[in-house]
């Protein structure tokens, strides 16, 4: 139980700490906004320059493909079309439970406009008990709980292909979205064996969608990132060259072009987008990429009316300038559907969640199917009898 009487006396100081926290953001913003106008007459420069010291620079920055004053209308989109999206949740494996298992629950939907035609909304549940499906990961050092929400990202993207390529064959307009990043960044940390098992089933879906033209994004909303901000501190270092293993090896320190420390991307594009328009097309240099062949990740920020959100696609949609505009045109009617929020993305969220009681009904049908089995002794650890209710 929180005790609120004791929590009172710290909230004064949390509150001036976060009075002048708020000020250090404005002189960071304003330091960024001349950096970024300065920039307007540099960028090839500063794109040369990041280009000739790519193997140098220690810190994640993207590429400008467009004028970095860009600031675009997008369009209406038209009226017949489709929008589909995938979420996922899951049951992690307990050693207290009535069985070691573990449960994917991949939500679906596909929601039709002026078509006259019923949604989709529904879930797919896969169990997972199998010693392969349990223990392999541990050969590489990953627990199951996180394994588990590797496949989960993989399975999320194939049952997406799956849905858009039978919204193909109808042929209107459709657009294919996830909750979050395209850029995969928990698989840089993976040996090459684990990362086989999950990066190349999500290729294969996304080339999936590409044969089938219907156009890819990423949603991510409250960004934290960083990658455009660090462009600009190109332009903020001091030594002839942007060569960080040479002059400032250790990024944990305070380095002399780190001006803008703990600004994120959003907080710029704010004060320079109005709603319905979108920034500049940026290309991610992400390191992971490298794996992705030709569909590298490209990404731009959108005033969606709420919120400054973070707008990712792969290479062919964003070289395809028509398919790239109508894909923000029915992402930014999906945000003004949902008041403030895709509306796909979050039924999608809603059919996939796995609540206390979905839970409790999951391990309810299982330890039926035991019992039916012929198993003895089937039930929970007293620990986790226990933690279910208290005797106090």
């Amino acid at each position: 139980m929180l005790d609120l009487t004791k929590l009172a006396r710290q909230m004064q100081g949390l509150s001036q700490h976060l009075t002048l926290e708020a000020a250090a953001s404005r002189q960071r913003l304003e330091l960024a906004q001349q950096h970024l106008k300065n920039a307007y007459q540099s960028q090839q420069d500063l794109i040369d320059r990041q280009e000739k010291w790519r193997d140098r620079i220690l810190f994640a920055n993207a590429t400008p493909i467009e004028p970095l004053e860009t600031c675009i209308d997008i369009p209406v989109p038209p009226k017949i079309h489709t929008v589909i999206a995938t979420d996922g949740s899951q049951i992690a494996p307990n050693h207290h439970e009535i069985a070691y298992c573990y449960l994917l629950n991949i939500g679906r939907v596909v929601l039709h406009y002026g078509q006259n035609r019923h949604p989709l909304l529904d879930s797919l549940p896969e169990v997972f008990y199998r010693p392969e499906d349990l223990y392999m990961s541990r050969q590489w050092g990953i627990r199951t709980e996180e394994w588990m929400s590797f496949r989960r990202t993989a399975s999320e993207t194939t049952v997406l292909a799956e849905l858009a390529c039978d919204a193909a064959q109808k042929e209107t307009p459709a657009l294919a979205m996830v909750d979050g990043s395209l850029i995969y960044w928990f698989l840089e940390q993976l040996p090459m064996d684990a990362r086989d098992r999950i990066l190349p089933p999500i290729l294969e879906a996304w080339q999936q969608m590409r044969d089938a033209r219907i156009p890819l994004m990423g949603y991510l909303s409250a960004s934290r990132s960083i990658e455009t901000m660090n462009f600009l501190r190109l332009s903020a270092c001091p030594h002839p060259a942007p060569d960080c293993k040479s002059h400032c090896p250790n990024q944990l320190e305070k380095v002399p072009c780190k001006i803008f420390e703990q600004l994120r991307d959003t907080s710029v594009w704010a004060t320079r987008l109005k709603p319905g328009q979108r920034s500049t097309l940026w290309r991610s240099n992400s390191p992971i990429l490298e794996l992705y062949g030709d569909q590298t990740i490209y990404f731009c920020y959108v005033h969606v009316g709420t919120e400054i959100a973070r707008i990712e696609v792969p290479a062919w949609v964003a070289e395809n300038a028509t398919m790239l505009d109508q894909a923000l045109g029915l992402m930014l009617a999906q945000v003004q559907k949902g008041y403030g929020y895709p509306v796909a993305i979050a039924e999608a969220h809603n059919q996939a969640v796995v609540k206390g009681g979905d839970k409790a009904r999951f391990f309810a049908l299982l330890e039926q199917q035991m019992i039916k089995a012929g198993l003895k002794n089937v039930g929970t650890s007293y620990k986790e009898a226990r933690k279910r209710g208290s005797i106090a």
